[in-house]
């Protein structure tokens, strides 16, 4: 999926408006990526999340579309700002950029995204992800996050989808085994879906059911 710079398709403002507003002296994307804003003791949490509430819903589908088809830090808030305001036509443009894993850290934002719409069809792209890369054991890059949003779907929709992957001596534990060979961490499944359930219990907590 080539990238593009949003001017070159007349939307040249959304990276300054949406992706580098600065909070403390850090720019949206870095906060989002850090998860900074889910401690009640950094100060400026309240005001970040106003901010990303009120962007999340009225930036407009083609500014949106501007965000995913650039870099990185683009992807990963318009990814955030889609889930917070759980814009399900996007469904298929996240699923598609999470398939690819083009750039880097902005897949964990794909997988609250998903998690956030909370349907079978937003599983079975986890799923897909997962039989794909869980079985790339010189690959740390998302699995974590799919695993938790995937555990956290199959908890709200009474499927068990993540079943196949967490069983012992199955794909997880296998992935885990390799990339500990790499030097990298091993979360349980127990872990991965700790860290979905933080992000999206926050977005729940200030946005309407």
């Amino acid at each position: 999926m080539p990238s593009q710079r949003p001017e070159e398709i007349g939307h040249g403002h959304v990276v300054e408006r949406y992706v580098s507003r600065t909070y403390g002296g850090l720019p949206r994307y870095l906060v989002l990526n850090s998860s900074r804003f889910l401690s009640p003791r950094w100060r400026h949490t309240t005001r970040f999340t106003r901010h990303l509430l009120d962007d999340a819903a009225t930036i407009t589908d083609e500014e949106l579309r501007a965000l995913l088809g650039y870099e990185w830090r683009s992807r990963l808030t318009a990814a955030w700002l889609i889930g917070v305001d759980r814009r399900e036509r996007f469904r298929t443009r996240i699923g598609d950029l999470l398939l690819a894993s083009e750039v880097c850290y902005s897949g964990g934002a794909y997988c609250f995204a998903l998690a956030r719409f909370g349907t079978v069809a937003d599983a079975e792209i986890l799923t897909a992800y997962l039989d794909h890369y869980l079985a790339r054991t010189d690959l740390y890059y998302d699995q974590t996050a799919a695993l938790g949003a995937l555990l956290r779907l199959d908890d709200r929709l009474g499927t068990a989808h993540a079943r196949r992957f967490t069983r012992p001596d199955g794909l997880w534990d296998q992935w885990v085994e390799g990339v500990g060979r790499l030097g990298r961490p091993s979360p349980t499944p127990a872990e991965a879906r700790r860290w979905t359930d933080l992000q999206c219990d926050f977005a729940d907590a200030w946005t309407p059911s």
